[in-house]
């Protein structure tokens, strides 16, 4: 079986058979895909059972806090994934562009610790991973790394994060709050872009055989996660925006930076059921896919110089790109007294949708501005819609803001840096950097990830290139059925009544 496959079967009973016992005496139960998809699955006591426990607790209810549907507080639940409808006062275009909120997901306040669970979940319930033996090794650019060490401990394993050691302060600050022993936080050299550096470490690490690698970028797992859970929520956002006053809308694309290429799945999901297309997005400091380029930027949370294994290229419609420029700028704007005023008083932006902007991190805002982009390149109307997600919060970011402030407003940020701030990075969104993809250049894009995963990373070229064909797409989605019956009976081997 491929590295790509989903395994449905047990591959090692000892190492089933030791889950099931650690899974057992520490009271952990699994939630199944179709759960966190549609949380009114969970049962009763699921509920009850997390009334007593804080979305930042170290405690294994936890994981059925893992998806869309989380509320403010992020102790509750809604009925729809919470979201933003941003206005024409604020984009400068009339079209709906729609933002679900990942900062409502539990411990680490992204929707990376879902990723993580995609990833880790079938591993366990297939014996490929032994929580008494096996460390989980999260090699990440921030927030999947911080998912993945929360899942491990969820779990009852041990998880080690590794990331460039350029990365904003809080992640590193937030790791050393869960982690056990230093030495499980792993610093490789640069930045946002540096994943090679990354994938080198992993390859030292991998030669010691406790160490499993969970690469977000090449596991099956992270796809098929977001394509059913992701996909399934952001239809639900787009229905209940649909049903707002004002008729119905039409869904015409969805936007995501593609960083390891996971949240892009639920543009699939999307494009089955509504037609609409898929927007890739990267830095434009940093074009990969765009013009074969490379540099370095800093809209953490989208690593890239290479194309994911587990992108799905020949999907996707439109590749665009965004300053990390245009981004460090509004995170001061959303994020300041002076801004938030401005935006109210001057631009006569909702006071509430004003204090919801702390809710956009840094590759959030790239999002926002590649659908701005896009409505503006399609014409798009109030008719229409166009959704996206928020990947993280502000919160993430303090220290980021701070260093912006410093180097691009050395004077102090008031009304008129304000005023041009909005001006020059939110309506002056202009419709270049950006690229309608036919079959050529599909094949294009592609090809580029030969140089990664088949000459760097020893990918055979087969299992390469079979990834082409949409019949491999198809059947790995049909695949998650099979994998929700392992974790039902996961549960019925370790006896533990979720709640």
């Amino acid at each position: 079986m491929g590295s790509l496959d989903v395994a449905h079967d047990i591959e090692d009973r000892s190492t089933y058979d030791r889950a099931v016992q650690r899974f057992r005496e520490r009271r952990i139960a699994l939630p199944t895909f179709a759960e966190l998809a549609e949380p009114t699955l969970m049962p009763d006591a699921v509920r009850a059972g997390l009334a007593l426990v804080g979305p930042d607790e170290a405690h294994p209810l936890n994981l059925f806090r893992v998806h869309w549907y989380n509320a403010g507080d992020r102790k509750g639940t809604t009925d729809v994934p919470d979201h933003l409808v941003l206005p024409p006062e604020l984009t400068g275009t009339p079209v709906r562009i729609v933002v679900a909120l990942a900062d409502r997901f539990p411990m680490i306040g992204a929707h990376k610790v879902l990723a993580s669970y995609g990833c880790l979940a079938p591993r366990i319930v297939t014996g490929r991973f032994d929580p008494t033996h096996h460390r989980a090794v999260w090699p990440s650019t921030g927030n999947y790394c911080r998912g993945g060490v929360a899942i491990s401990r969820l779990m009852g394993c041990r998880g080690v994060a590794v990331l460039p050691e350029g990365m904003s302060a809080e992640r590193f600050e937030w790791l050393e709050s869960w982690i056990q022993d230093p030495a499980d936080v792993i610093r490789t050299p640069g930045t946002e872009s540096n994943v090679k550096e990354i994938y080198d470490e992993c390859n030292r690490l991998v030669g010691d055989d406790t160490n499993v690698i969970l690469n977000q970028f090449s596991e099956i797992g992270n796809h098929l996660v977001h394509y059913h859970v992701t996909g399934r929520a952001l239809d639900a956002v787009a229905a209940a925006v649909g049903a707002s006053p004002g008729g119905p809308l039409t869904l015409r694309a969805f936007v995501s930076a593609t960083g390891s290429a996971g949240t892009i799945a639920a543009g699939e999901y999307l494009k089955e059921r509504h037609g609409s297309q898929i927007v890739a997005v990267e830095a434009l400091e940093c074009p990969t896919m765009l013009y074969n380029g490379f540099g370095e930027h800093n809209i953490q949370g989208i690593g890239d110089k290479h194309i994911p294994l587990i992108h799905n290229v020949m999907e996707t419609d439109v590749v665009t790109a965004i300053s990390d420029r245009a981004t460090d700028r509004l995170n001061v704007l959303f994020n300041t007294d002076a801004g938030r005023r401005y935006l109210v008083d001057r631009q006569g932006v909702d006071s509430i949708l004003v204090a919801s902007l702390t809710s956009l991190g840094l590759s959030s805002i790239c999002n926002i501005l590649a659908a701005i982009k896009l409505a503006k390149h399609r014409g798009l109307t109030e008719r229409d819609a166009v959704v996206t997600v928020a990947t993280d919060g502000a919160a993430m970011y303090r220290s980021e803001r701070d260093r912006v402030l410093r180097r691009e407003f050395p004077g102090g940020f008031d009304d008129l840096a304000a005023a041009e701030v909005f001006s020059q990075d939110l309506l002056g969104v202009a419709t270049d950097h950006l690229r309608e993809l036919d079959t050529r250049e599909r094949e294009r894009i592609f090809n580029l990830g030969y140089f990664t995963w088949v000459e760097q990373q020893g990918v055979p070229v087969g299992e390469f290139v079979r990834r082409k064909s949409p019949t491999f797409w198809q059947q790995a989605h049909a695949a998650m059925p099979a994998l929700d019956e392992r974790i039902r009976e996961f549960n019925e081997r370790t006896g533990v009544t979720p709640g």
